[in-house]
């Protein structure tokens, strides 16, 4: 299987994570110009098992390092294939509040409000599951990282000032997805041997192995969930699964291609997490929200009209970002 060789080659995965974990919503933005959010989740939830089924198949299975995804599989230990499969359950709970809470308040404000949430108690949880990395540095990128997602959040507030209100249950529930979202990689985490890829310990699986095993949790759990998000939608009315089988194509394609941009990222957060430590490639992975605000910015015009303060405030929010993600890179060097 490919392995990632070197600390500076695993950032830059960890970089691609990013931009994979903070571009995917742009294709539920896409979608739900015609689609519910409810049947855009069950194309997403598609994606991410293709693609994870793909990577092992591929990346997971060529080379002649570490295990191969087939005999992977048939080594693994029940517990660390549990721990996989719970890791995808926990996620799945989390990433459909987030999906219902952009259907409520927008990408600019569930993704900063949940994804950042996730990111300030998920590097702490993950590393104190498997410390690597120089805690100084860590601790302060985060916070760092915290004071940036507090401006973006004050800039959208200031946008929003004379046009319309941002939906307290809107972020009630985005805040439940960053708390939720924080424990599902540790638990994918746990399941591998993040001490060598290249000979790992009986039982443990390979980060493409980990990634599949996921993925099934996720689409096995999105039957109870989704169903329940279908009946008992948060905004609207119920909504039969007769309705996604009426789908266009192009707009089914469009919730497969977010959900295998998603899983890209996540395989590549693992396949760089021995040499970077988890909580380093899950830290930089989930500075998505600055992706995600650029989107917003730059592209989907979210600031148009907005007064100055929420430029300076954008401003300095990508600065200490920056410089927060640059700790977060020198905590692992």
């Amino acid at each position: 299987m490919f392995i990632v060789q070197s600390y500076p080659l695993a950032i830059l995965f960890c970089f691609v994570t990013m931009l994979c974990w903070g571009s995917w919503g742009n294709t539920q933005k896409l979608a739900s110009r015609t689609w519910r959010y409810e049947f855009f989740y069950w194309d997403y939830v598609i994606g991410v098992l293709l693609f994870s089924l793909l990577s092992a198949l591929t990346l997971g299975s060529t080379g002649t390092e570490g295990r191969s995804f087939a005999d992977d599989l048939m080594q693994a230990d029940p517990v660390n294939l549990g721990s996989a499969f719970l890791g995808g359950i926990i996620f799945n709970a989390s990433n459909i509040l987030l999906s219902a809470a952009v259907s409520i308040c927008g990408l600019s404000v569930a993704f900063p409000v949940g994804v950042g949430l996730a990111l300030v108690l998920g590097v702490l949880i993950n590393y104190f599951g498997a410390a690597k990395g120089e805690p100084l540095f860590i601790f302060a990128g985060v916070l760092l990282i915290t004071i940036a997602i507090i401006l973006n959040g004050f800039a959208y507030k200031k946008a929003l000032v004379g046009t319309k209100k941002v939906s307290a249950k809107g972020i009630g529930i985005a805040i439940t997805a960053g708390v939720i979202m924080a424990f599902f990689y540790r638990f994918v985490a746990a399941s591998m041997d993040l001490s060598s890829f290249a000979a790992p310990a009986a039982g443990k699986l390979t980060p493409y192995t980990a990634v599949f095993i996921f993925a099934v949790g996720v689409f096995v759990s999105n039957f109870i969930f989704n169903t329940i998000a279908m009946k008992r939608p948060v905004e609207g009315e119920p909504v039969s699964i007769s309705g996604y089988f009426k789908g266009k194509s192009v707009t089914h394609l469009v919730g497969i291609l977010g959900g295998a941009i998603w899983c890209l990222g996540q395989s590549f957060s693992m396949i760089a997490s021995e040499k970077a430590g988890a909580a380093i490639s899950y830290g930089l992975g989930q500075g998505a929200t600055l992706i995600s605000a650029l989107w917003g910015i730059l592209i989907w015009k979210e600031f148009k009209g907005a007064p100055k303060a929420s430029g300076q405030l954008n401003m300095a929010m990508f600065v200490l970002f920056i410089i927060g993600l640059g700790f977060l890179i020198y905590a692992g060097a």
